[in-house]
């Protein structure tokens, strides 16, 4: 199991934001924001689906997840304040958080479902989360422009998240759980994400002013679509996540760990699981 350790970022989250802080870039700074909205709320479904996934399982495997979960609790709980505080600049702003409505109107019925199926829910969306943080990290500029500590912020956070990707995945097999239903829950979460993702940046978009001029669109284009752009160079190993022999520990984590090792000073540990 990974041992994973808890950071304290040390930037400044209480100076007010610029309305466009991703590089003065409207479609950018709207996608980004969007992300962050979902994060406090989806981190907190993270943490208690793997409280959940924990408390089923036997003493021996407990014995076996508790250093990695306690990492991991801790990492998403700092996410999950990190973002609370952007977030709230975002609302000093004006924009609506309809991202945080939908993904608490899902609460009740994650929590009547089996366990399972829950983390078979968090796995799947972590590895959403997994292949843009590695994108994140291996084209930065995608946050040219940005202030550095907001850019710092997002590195930081896609560092993390990276290194805890494996951890609902295992829980989710320890509990028998099987590639049919893994596969059939990331198609739903697929859809959820991209939908939800894509409604809430348009709205930061409309409350932006900027969504009826070309050069936002065509920003968008390159994010998602140019050469380096995210859907491009991320539908590949998304995919992945549906083969029989996927595991995210597939996944390469080197970037993530040097750019925690250079970043030790910003990003210090407040503990380690261990």
């Amino acid at each position: 199991m990974n041992t994973l350790t808890v950071r304290r970022l040390l930037v400044d989250l209480d100076t007010p934001l610029p309305r466009r802080w991703c590089g003065g870039d409207a479609f950018r700074t709207a996608l980004f924001n969007a992300l962050s909205m979902s994060f406090p709320a989806g981190e907190q479904l993270f943490i208690d689906s793997v409280k959940k996934g924990m408390s089923e399982l036997t003493p021996e495997q407990q014995a076996l997840f508790a250093v990695e979960v306690q990492g991991f609790i801790g990492q998403e709980a700092t996410h999950r304040r990190i973002h609370e505080r952007f977030n709230q600049h975002l609302l000093n702003q004006g924009l609506k958080n309809r991202y945080e409505e939908r993904i608490l109107s899902r609460r009740p019925m994650l929590e009547s479902i089996n366990t399972r199926n829950w983390l078979a829910v968090t796995a799947a969306t972590e590895h959403f989360t997994a292949i843009f943080a590695e994108h994140l990290l291996a084209h930065p500029e995608q946050l040219a422009g940005a202030e550095p500590r907001l850019r710092d912020m997002w590195l930081w956070h896609s560092a993390e998240e990276t290194e805890h990707r494996s951890t609902a995945f295992d829980l989710y097999l320890a509990l028998g759980g099987n590639r049919a239903w893994r596969c059939r829950i990331f198609k739903a979460v697929a859809w959820n994400f991209a939908f939800d993702t894509g409604r809430q940046t348009l709205l930061n978009l409309w409350h932006d002013g900027g969504w009826w001029r070309p050069s936002t669109w065509a920003s968008g284009w390159r994010m998602l679509f140019g050469r380096q752009g995210l859907v491009r160079l991320g539908y590949a190993p998304l995919k992945r996540y549906l083969r029989e022999d996927f595991h995210p520990s597939q996944g390469d984590g080197a970037l993530s760990e040097r750019w925690l090792a250079e970043h030790a000073a910003l990003a210090p540990p407040v503990r380690s699981a261990a």
